[in-house]
């Protein structure tokens, strides 16, 4: 795991962006040269008593624990997570569970483990990874309800009980300015006293909101008097029923970020809008003494735009509910847990971050290039193995007249690793071991009995090699009734063997995968394929139900050569001809129960 000391392998060679110009701007600059940090978070009388802070920048990463992180969110991590590293600074993990309703520890703890699985970590300088745990909004609650009333007094907030639909009408909209509580008037006192009468359980849901009170004429209707705080009597996961009254996102996230002494606030555009009230809010509770300055700032990127992929937590769900995936986890999810599953790396997510870049304008990234960065990733990586997908039996006729007994089997060595993926100096991997008998299973496309133009595998005389084994001549086949292949027969022509002086005695003009009938495995073999079959399946306000790909996951009977067979859960393979695979990380059990998902192919099948 990456701890925050570690520097970025080869970070001077980033790319860079706007985000990266505005940090060492501001290093250069000693923006934040002048903060101070206690140790925790705290107010800006607590952190004057700690010491010159030793990060030299703060960034965050805040989700809701309402769900399952997608690959947008992983996108997230690498970048808020990254700069930190690259630039000798320190990234938290917060939970912003500022919304009790939807809130569950199972989300909590599934965040942890994907930001630790993509190898990050919190911890603050000077600590070990893995020692730091993660901060919660909900442990600054006192603090956001003591700004609240520090607004309050400063006249800068004010208690509302329009009803929710008269405070909508007079908000206006983008052609007409908004129209003044009647509330807005209210003394200090008479709003303080309304608001703890909120915080005391006084007044039901829904009664009144506290409000800030900037300008009802703004042309950004984000600052309108936005609401601050709402009664919502719910249960939190973390501080049970302490509080009735809740503070709202917008509210709590910029005070989050101060309290933590964060920097550079790196968020996606759909939050620039509300950058206007971060910084007045900064302001204000900096001139209540509250904070000290210089405030964080607040950042905007892109979000993730990935085709064939929705990222709606919303629709995810749907997916979930409704049984069209088998769970969060289904490898055809988007969610982390679901990529982790199907076979995706931690190199290959944050290959795929680094690759598509950071930027203030919305574009789409082709699912393409993410299967591209894992095949990138693996290629080296992957142990190689043959699998046989649709098996048919081949039978070579002569085996006992060549080798003395129907019986005899003989051990085929190849390498786990092809010689251009060992890099100088390093220890090979040591060979795949499988045995060769008078029947294989071959691929039943692997034969025709009446060949189409061009075709170079078996067919009645041709010869072709069995990969790493023998140089065989097809002679005929075996049909049922119905006319079904049942069995391929062919000769073997024994001094042909891979490895062996007279391997080139007789020419193949191909070479097929096969796998051993004596020692080869009964394999579950899952297919899995985009699980939608548009590249935006939800553009215009469609049903992306309807886009949904039919043909995204089928269930084979495979037979797979005994290094497969003894894979642990979570091992990447190479299937020699068919792409990548993993052993299934909950339902593989080596040996005896073999299960692998295909992860991707070789190449890019949906390219036009």
């Amino acid at each position: 795991m990456t701890s925050p000391t570690d520097k970025v392998p080869e970070a001077d060679h980033k790319v860079s962006n706007f985000l990266r110009q505005i940090i060492e701007k501001d290093i250069e600059q000693g923006t934040y040269a002048s903060r101070r940090w206690a140790g925790s978070p705290g107010d800006g009388a607590h952190h004057a008593a700690g010491q010159s802070d030793p990060a030299k920048i703060r960034t965050r990463f805040p989700p809701e624990p309402n769900g399952y992180l997608h690959v947008g969110h992983a996108k997230s991590i690498c970048i808020n997570f990254g700069l930190a590293l690259e630039y000798g600074g320190v990234c938290h993990l917060r939970f912003d569970d500022t919304n009790p309703e939807k809130e569950d520890t199972e989300y909590v703890n599934s965040i942890i483990d994907a930001v630790k699985w993509l190898g990050f970590d919190w911890a603050q300088l000077g600590q070990a990874a893995g020692s730091a745990a993660p901060y919660q909004a909900s442990d600054y609650f006192d603090f956001m309800y003591r700004a609240a009333e520090a607004l309050i007094e400063a006249g800068h907030a004010y208690v509302d009980e329009q009803s929710a639909e008269d405070m909508r009408a007079n908000r206006g909209d983008f052609g007409k300015p908004g129209v003044d509580s009647p509330y807005r008037t209210r003394s200090t006192a008479e709003n303080l006293a309304r608001f703890r009468e909120m915080r005391d359980g006084q007044l039901a849901d829904g009664a009144a909101v506290l409000r800030a009170k900037i300008d009802m004429a703004s042309p950004n209707i984000n600052m309108r008097d936005p609401a601050i705080y709402r009664i919502r009597r719910a249960t939190h996961h973390h501080t049970g029923d302490t509080w009735c009254i809740y503070p709202m996102y917008t509210f709590a996230h910029p005070i989050e970020d101060a309290l933590e002494q964060i920097t550079h606030s790196i968020c996606t555009l759909e939050f620039e809008d509300q950058r206007p009230f971060y910084d007045w809010l900064m302001e204000r509770l900096c001139e209540c003494k509250l904070l000290a300055a210089p405030s964080p700032k607040q950042y905007e990127f892109a979000r993730l735009n990935l085709t064939y992929v929705i990222t709606s937590k919303r629709k995810l769900a749907q997916l979930v509910n409704e049984g069209k995936v088998s769970g969060w986890d289904d490898p055809r999810m988007p969610t982390i847990v679901g990529l982790r599953r199907r076979g995706y790396t931690p190199e290959s997510l944050r290959l795929f971050a680094d690759r598509i870049g950071v930027t203030k304008s919305d574009s789409w990234i082709d699912y393409s290039t993410l299967e591209g960065c894992l095949r990138e990733d693996l290629e080296n990586k992957a142990h190689r193995g043959m699998a046989v997908l649709d098996p048919v039996k081949l039978v070579l006729t002569n085996w006992a007249e060549a080798f003395g007994s129907d019986g005899y089997l003989e051990a085929c060595t190849q390498p786990a690793l092809p010689h251009s993926a060992i890099a100088e100096g390093q220890t090979p991997p040591a060979d795949r071991v499988f045995k060769i008998g008078k029947e294989v299973w071959i691929e039943r496309e692997d034969f025709e009995e009446v060949p189409p133009k061009g075709y170079k595998r078996l067919f009645p005389g041709n010869v072709v090699r069995l990969k790493g084994g023998y140089v065989i001549e097809c002679t005929g086949c075996a049909r049922d009734a119905a006319g079904n292949v049942t069995e391929v027969h062919a000769k073997v022509i024994p001094g042909t063997k891979s490895g062996t002086p007279g391997a080139d005695s007789v020419k193949a003009k191909a070479a097929i995968t096969w796998v051993g009938v004596a020692d080869g495995v009964e394999a579950q073999v899952r297919l899995y394929d985009r699980l939608f079959a548009e590249a935006h399946p939800d553009a215009g306000g469609k049903d992306f139900l309807q886009s949904l790909n039919p043909d995204s996951l089928k269930v084979v009977t495979a037979y797979v050569e005994p290094s497969l067979a003894q894979a642990q859960p979570d091992q990447k393979f190479q299937f020699e001809r068919f792409g990548y695979f993993v052993a299934d990380r909950l339902d593989h059990v080596a040996g005896s129960k073999p299960v692998f998902n295909r992860v991707t192919g070789l190449k890019d099948s949906w390219a036009k």
